[in-house]
């Protein structure tokens, strides 16, 4: 049992090196000489020189080179050039990609710079590394469980630096203002972190992201596999219940309905870990649900469901506008309950946000269809 373990502990080793790279100075030798030189001078323009020296010194060997970008790269960051920390940096991972902490000092300068193609960059080459090392065959004869245990130890030095490229990368999708580049960078996500922790997360964005751009085709696509990965999800269920039912596509009404519904139903049974998201959540569902009902010329059934939405969404303005909106609408469309539209809408104008003006709109038609219909004053 001992033979076997010391044999897993260096095929670990092994394994782990055949997929992430590090930088290996030998001991005694010019180059580490070389280093410890510059390491000693104090005068941050006197040591980028001296490094600059050490690259064309040892240009044969590209593990001092890319060492001594790094380290100049290091110094430009200190002295507050992020491009020139970026481009040195970008120099010393060309020589060695697959070194996590490399990848996640890039990344950390790409993040300051703004710049999301590096970051994504990164992140890709990380996760593939990272992913890399359980993507080896077992050995013949290994039992499955001391090969997981392999691949565990295999992959835990570098898991921190895979999970920070893995939080840097999904916060550059976030705010990358291009949808055509983010949803490039939902897809470059999903290939380097198969089973990412921001799963919900990122399903979230993809639908949102692909609802603005109106491509119903990758939508469908898209929802069929976030929805096979984990069926049960609230968040997802309701950001894809909005996006339908803001859609304007044939039978698409009818799809928003039945993820609405079933974001409803589970949300009575689910037990949360935040309560008031939660509430967010259903209140969403309820939202989407009535409004998919009134595109379904099902005014006097959205009603209540938008009622329903409107008591759960109080405490978040744009989400409680936009139900009232909704709500004032289905009113208007119910025979017998303008009064009950002019009311709600006139709560909703007074809401700053984005359904202000579509709200003092909505209200205008609304009191002149009741002037309309009031009965005529009897003249004496």
């Amino acid at each position: 049992m001992r033979r076997a373990l010391v044999f897993l502990v260096l095929l670990a080793g092994s394994l782990a090196g055949a997929q992430v790279a590090t930088i290996s100075i030998p001991a005694g030798s010019a180059e580490e000489k070389a280093f410890q030189a510059a390491s000693a001078e104090s005068d941050p323009q006197k040591k980028i020189a001296m490094l600059e020296g050490i690259q064309q010194q040892f240009a044969s060997n590209q593990q001092a080179v890319t060492l001594a970008q790094w380290q100049i790269a290091q110094q430009y960051l200190d002295q507050g050039d992020t491009a020139k920390a970026l481009d040195y940096g970008q120099k010393a991972l060309a020589g060695q990609p697959n070194n996590m902490d490399l990848l996640v000092f890039v990344a950390g300068v790409a993040q300051k710079a703004k710049a999301n193609d590096v970051i994504m960059d990164c992140a890709a080459k990380g996760g593939a590394a990272f992913n890399g090392i359980a993507n080896q065959p077992k050995p013949e004869g290994m039992e499955q469980e001391l090969y997981d245990l392999k691949i565990r130890q295999a992959q835990d030095p570098v898991r921190q630096s895979y999970e920070f490229l893995e939080a840097t990368a999904l916060n550059a999708i976030v705010a990358e203002p291009n949808n055509a580049k983010k949803m490039g960078y939902v897809e470059k996500f999903i290939g380097a972190f198969p089973n990412t922790r921001f799963q919900e997360q990122i399903a979230q964005l993809a639908v949102a992201t692909l609802a603005e751009m109106k491509d119903s085709a990758r939508l469908n696509s898209f929802s069929q596999k976030a929805l096979a990965a984990n069926p049960n999800s609230i968040s997802t269920l309701v950001v894809l219940s909005e996006a339908y039912a803001e859609s304007s596509d044939a039978g698409a009404a009818t799809r928003a309905e039945g993820y609405a519904r079933k974001a409803v139903d589970l949300s009575k049974t689910h037990k949360p870990t935040d309560p008031s998201q939660a509430q967010l959540y259903d209140g969403l569902a309820h939202s989407a649900l009535g409004y998919a009902l009134l595109k379904e010329e099902k005014s006097a059934l959205a009603v209540p469901e938008l009622k329903t939405a409107c008591g759960l969404l109080k405490e978040h303005s744009d989400a409680y506008s936009a139900a009232l909106y909704r709500l004032g609408f289905a009113y208007a469309k119910t025979p017998g309950h303008l009064a009950e539209a002019k009311a709600t809408l006139t709560e909703l104008v007074a809401i700053q946000g984005p359904y202000q003006q579509p709200g003092r709109d909505l209200l205008a038609r609304v009191q002149q269809a009741a002037g309309a219909k009031a009965p005529a004053q009897r003249t004496k």
